[in-house]
């Protein structure tokens, strides 16, 4: 019989985030797949436990990829874990779960926390409909396209983004979406030097322009604008009354449907369409 791949949410900074299920699992699990076996160590040490270590990486994925899933194939249940978070997302163990589920193997989800998540609901920006952008391309011509591609994006959008490369970043996206945007830099989060910014793009690029930054990042973007609707005048409400009379539908109905999402009332619109007799 198969075992069974584990994908085990890590805390992002804080141990004690841990949660008892995740502990279990890799008490459990007969081997541990680690994005970095000296990160995860550290993780074992503070539960002490002892187990054999895989690393996995975006250089050696096919590899060990297939190391990793002939072993539960054999029957070996394996916990994989990524350096901070929810494996998989932003991460090379995308690739080891989308070839165990074509393989067959069971795949189960251990939840833990995530960064991208964690700074949303911190952010103080609208919640309700997000895109997780993760880290932007590092070639030119195709982080311009990827901006590009967002220019109308009206919902929230999350990045990713390391010390070395936030200025370049908040530059790039000032320039994309205008230095008015609002975003919130979440850095540290959940470690002792958690700091939760919200502010403007291009007051952000402003203010690490002289300071630098420490720390992973998450940018928590404004979504663009709704367009504004385009203007009807009470003469254009009025002829989409006259046409739905004509598809069987009361003056009153008519006009109220017509009004809908005008600055007209249907009142306005019933009592032009009196004046050139069509009630």
């Amino acid at each position: 019989m198969q075992g069974t791949l584990y994908i085990v949410g890590t805390p992002i900074g804080n141990l004690e985030d841990l949660t008892p299920r995740a502990a279990a699992a890799f008490g459990s699990a007969d081997f541990v797949a680690a994005e970095d076996t000296r990160v995860t160590l550290k993780l074992l040490n503070h539960l002490g436990l002892k187990k054999p270590m895989v690393s996995y990486y975006e250089h050696n994925l096919k590899e060990r990829g297939d190391y990793i899933l002939g072993r539960i194939e054999a029957g070996e249940s394996c916990a994989l874990c990524s350096d901070a978070g929810m494996p998989a997302i932003s991460d090379p163990g995308e690739v080891i779960v989308r070839d165990a589920l074509a393989r067959g193997i069971r795949v189960a989800p251990v939840p833990g926390p995530s960064a991208c998540v964690t700074a949303l609901a911190v952010s103080g920006q609208a919640t309700g409909r997000f895109v997780f952008e993760g880290f932007l391309p590092m070639n030119a011509r195709q982080r311009r396209e990827r901006l590009a591609a967002l220019a109308g994006e009206e919902r929230t959008v999350i990045f990713y983004e390391a010390p070395h490369k936030l200025r370049a970043t908040l530059a790039d996206l000032a320039a994309a979406f205008g230095p008015e945007r609002g975003v919130t830099l979440a850095r540290e989060l959940t470690k002792l030097h958690e700091e939760v910014d919200k502010t403007t793009l291009g007051a952000a690029a402003a203010h690490y322009a002289e300071n630098a930054p420490r720390g992973e990042y998450v940018l928590v973007m404004e979504g663009a604008a709704a367009p504004a609707p385009e203007a009807v005048s009470l003469q254009e409400a009025a002829q989409r009354a006259r046409r739905l009379i004509e598809e069987g539908l009361s003056p009153t109905a008519a006009a109220k449907q017509a009004a809908a999402g005008t600055p007209y009332s249907k009142s306005e619109v019933y009592r032009l369409l009196a004046r050139e007799g069509e009630t």
